[in-house]
């Protein structure tokens, strides 16, 4: 396979316009942490970005970052660490669900649209994206949103390219606004309650006025896959229902009280602190006990958004069926589901069971051979299907970028 490096945003109009001329797709990579999810692409060259890898600028007082977008994500982590500062949407690290030995690029971060936990409060990684430079499917570069938080120049390409896999452009540059990381975080520990109980106790977790950033429930058979991130947390062999709180240390522990005295007709919670409600937190992001060194490894993953409220009748439902496990984030609205090995993953029961609960499921880990034979992205209305065709019409009409990873070629 054919592979071209570029240098800089010219590099890439160039090998754009020259994979036009010669009716020759492209796939892009930076690190490629996340190649295996999606469909195979009908191509046969590599556009690498992995150069265009500098930080534009830094401004912490500002609480603007702006990157060039084959930044490594570690490294761009690390920096803004230094100033107590974070990405609020707790951006996911899929390489220990995919086995894959890097952490990724700032542009793959942005163009897979992944939140962690903190996506209940502090939205997704659109709505952190302040403004990008780019390279269409016609081999033009573009520009859209600015350095500043309220921009209101034009329409807001900015929502379109996060998510999207780089099926609708080239990303070269990206300015992301930071937040600073909170004095104090605590975690509200409740053991042993079931799926549907801990959906409610999480529910009224979100629902009271002490400002939860994490909410989810890790049942007991989710221990059994790998428990060395949790030491003693999961020491008991128990089901766990996780809500977390930060702030400035005297709020954080005015609140962890209160939101203890709502909790109490679910059991009695104990607190976790700092370092260990990291890694806990940690833990819930990146799908731990579902990685690929576990006991799960072989095992295909689906992602499952649906109604919070919705999640636990899913889910118990899924896992019942399948003789799968679950985890739940996002207070019941984020499913992670590991199910035994099937020819089609599993695809027509989650799809079925997702859409009844008007939800989507995303098939993130399988054998390329399953995702031959599946819909890895869920299946749009048809309605919706023709919308988003024309919307990536209007940015790569040859289809140039990341032909078919979104979607399955039937002949195939």
């Amino acid at each position: 396979m054919d592979t071209l490096r570029v240098r800089d945003a010219k590099d890439v109009e160039e090998a754009v316009r020259a994979a036009i001329a010669n009716e020759q797709p492209l796939e892009i990579i930076g690190h490629g942490s996340k190649r295996a999810i999606g469909h195979t692409m009908a191509t046969n060259a590599v556009l690498d970005i992995s150069a265009l890898n500098a930080v534009t600028s830094y401004e912490p007082n500002e609480l603007i970052v702006t990157l060039q977008a084959g930044a490594p994500l570690a490294d761009v982590l690390s920096l803004i660490d230094a100033k107590n500062q974070q990405f609020a949407f707790e951006p996911m690290n899929t390489a220990p669900l995919l086995g894959a030995s890097a952490t990724g690029t700032i542009g793959g971060m942005i163009a897979a649209g992944l939140a962690g936990p903190r996506r209940i409060r502090a939205g997704g990684a659109r709505d952190h994206l302040l403004g990008a430079h780019a390279v269409s499917g016609f081999g033009d570069s573009f520009k859209t949103g600015g350095k500043v938080v309220k921009n209101v120049t034009g329409y807001d390409l900015c929502k379109l390219l996060a998510g999207s896999w780089g099926t609708l452009s080239v990303m070269t540059e990206v300015t992301l606004k930071v937040m600073p990381k909170p004095e104090a975080e605590r975690t509200l520990l409740l053991r042993g309650l079931d799926d549907a109980v801990a959906n409610k106790a999480m529910t009224a977790a979100l629902g009271s006025p002490y400002d939860v950033s994490g909410a989810a429930h890790l049942p007991k058979s989710a221990f059994r896959a790998r428990t060395d991130e949790l030491g003693d947390i999961a020491a008991q062999d128990e089901a766990l229902t996780v809500l977390r709180l930060e702030g400035i240390t005297a709020s954080v522990s005015h609140r962890a009280g209160s939101l203890r005295e709502l909790l109490a007709p679910f059991g009695t919670a104990t607190l976790v602190e700092d370092a260990a409600s990291s890694a806990l937190w940690a833990t819930v992001r990146d799908v731990l006990p579902f990685a690929a060194g576990g006991a799960l490894a072989a095992w295909p993953v689906w992602r499952i958004v649906c109604p919070p409220a919705s999640g636990a009748a899913l889910g118990t439902q899924l896992a019942r069926e399948t003789g799968g496990e679950v985890i739940y984030d996002w207070g019941g609205g984020l499913i992670w589901a590991a199910l035994p090995p099937k020819a089609d993953a599993h695809a027509s029961a989650v799809r079925q069971r997702t859409s009844a609960f008007g939800g989507h499921a995303t098939l993130i880990r399988a054998a390329e051979d399953v995702r031959r034979g599946v819909d890895v992205f869920h299946p749009q209305a048809p309605g919706l299907a023709a919308l988003s065709e024309r919307v990536r019409a209007s940015f790569d009409p040859k289809s140039i970028l990341n032909r078919g990873r979104l979607k399955r070629d039937a002949t195939a």
